[in-house]
């Protein structure tokens, strides 16, 4: 495995990070702590870079090579990473609020304990690609396919699930409350660990059928009606 190649604690624009890439063709870079705020970093080829502690406050990353990079502790609000190839790219903690993800290339790519609230993630190729304990909320991961994945830990309130296919998932925790769940498929999903929100009966038919919820969701369900069971 090639060594990294580290860089610290700068302020970096487009014209040293090129310089950077140059001088170490063919070897990973690493930055800690280094701020790309607003900087334009289209099409640059960083795969296999590692960024921990950095900031990409409205940065802009389209169509950029990012497969295989880390991202530990970074801050990138309404950073837009559209068309860019984040295959295999591994994202722990952060805040990614407000970013665009519109069609990226993000197989196989995990995100765990990151802010994502507001994040579209539009015509993505998703295939693979994992969250664990995220939140998720008014996020856009329409027709995004979750089947037969266990789902953790996701804050998905008032997120447009529209189109996404979680049938024989299991989704532990979080929230689906007011989310947007039309043609949204929970076909033999578990959804007993999970809060739901308000859920009448008519939701049941349209959105929930075929899935598993716990006695106390039902007996919500019901309570809903104002009907009591004896």
């Amino acid at each position: 495995m090639n060594e990294l190649m580290n860089t610290a604690a700068q302020t970096l624009d487009r014209h040293q990070i090129r310089e950077l890439i140059s001088a170490h063709q063919g070897k990973p870079l690493s930055f800690e702590g280094c701020r790309f705020d607003d900087c334009d970093l289209r099409e640059l080829d960083l795969a296999g870079a590692h960024f921990v502690d950095c900031s990409f406050t409205s940065a802009r990353l389209e169509k950029s090579l990012l497969s295989r990079t880390h991202w530990t502790g970074c801050r990138a609000p309404q950073a837009r990473f559209d068309m860019a190839d984040l295959t295999e790219a591994k994202f722990e903690g952060g805040d990614y609020n407000n970013t665009s993800w519109s069609r990226a290339r993000l197989s196989a790519a995990s995100f765990n304990e990151v802010k994502l609230t507001g994040a579209t993630f539009l015509n993505a190729q998703t295939l693979g690609l994992s969250f664990k304990d995220s939140i998720l909320v008014h996020a856009d991961l329409r027709g995004i396919s979750f089947r037969k994945m266990r789902v953790e830990g996701l804050h998905m309130s008032g997120a447009d699930l529209g189109g996404c296919d979680f049938s024989s998932a299991t989704i532990a925790g979080g929230t689906l409350q007011d989310a947007n769940l039309k043609g949204t498929n929970f076909k033999g999903a578990d959804l007993s660990a999970t809060e739901l929100g308000q859920v009448s009966v008519g939701d049941l038919q349209q959105h929930f059928k075929g899935c598993t919820l716990s006695t106390a969701q039902a007996a919500a369900i019901i309570a809903s009606l104002r009907v009591r069971v004896v």
